[in-house]
């Protein structure tokens, strides 16, 4: 979808800015999660006038990881004279280096940046502080989610509740496993179905509670080790 002729937005600096005929609004979207939703994003995009069509997405990546399919695409579809457009900083980039690099990236491609409809001008002394205050605000909230989750994880730990991944067989029934594969009457796949559990879970269970064979003696053992 091409941007409407005369159309203006206001830059951080205050000065009108004005997108022509023959200049693209291409979008970019971000959730950190596979839960989160991207419609709040999709909307305003589409009410700062990006079609559906030129609006890349990224579903369940962070905004401190650089590599993203969707980002990638979207930088790609600028073309100079294009505008980049995203609903807050945050969005594109979680720390300031990256942001810069972007900013960079697009600055010379001579491909202006839109946040949530205010149009970045990096020449501008205005527009670089402010832009480097958003980005540091971006990175410090995603430093701080990173504490509250770790926090969260010790506490639960703490209390309890996270014990990591806990096998899927308690001990009696490993070992009924165990005595029944013995037998030799059962094939690991009807193991898996009789306890109700995948093949792989069969094989590591067997090996995790099996007794392991005793080392075979190693008489030169210790012309391996001159300290020995």
């Amino acid at each position: 979808m091409r941007a409407v002729a005369g159309e203006t937005l206001t830059g951080m600096a205050g000065e009108p800015h004005r997108w022509w005929m023959n200049e693209l609004l291409v979008g970019y979207a971000r959730v950190s999660t596979e839960q989160q939703d991207l419609t709040a994003q999709r909307n305003g995009l589409h009410a700062l006038g990006v079609g559906d069509d030129r609006i890349y997405v990224d579903h369940g990546l962070t905004g401190t990881n650089r590599d993203r399919p969707g980002l990638r695409l979207a930088l790609a579809a600028c073309r100079a004279g294009d505008t980049l457009v995203v609903t807050k900083l945050d969005r594109l980039a979680r720390s300031l280096p990256d942001a810069r690099d972007i900013l960079d990236e697009l600055t010379k491609r001579n491909v202006k940046l839109s946040l949530g409809g205010s149009i970045h001008d990096p020449t501008h002394p205005v527009g670089r502080r402010l832009f480097n205050v958003l980005a540091m605000v971006a990175e410090f909230e995603s430093d701080l989610i990173r504490l509250r989750t770790r926090e969260g994880m010790k506490v639960a730990k703490a209390k309890g509740r996270l014990r990591g991944k806990q096998p899927k067989l308690k001990p009696n029934q490993a070992k009924h496993l165990l005595e029944l594969h013995d037998l030799g009457t059962y094939t690991q796949a009807e193991l898996a179905e009789l306890f109700g559990v995948g093949r792989s879970t069969v094989y590591r269970t067997i090996e995790r509670i099996r007794p392991k064979p005793p080392e075979p003696e190693r008489p030169f053992a210790h012309l391996a080790n001159p300290e020995a």
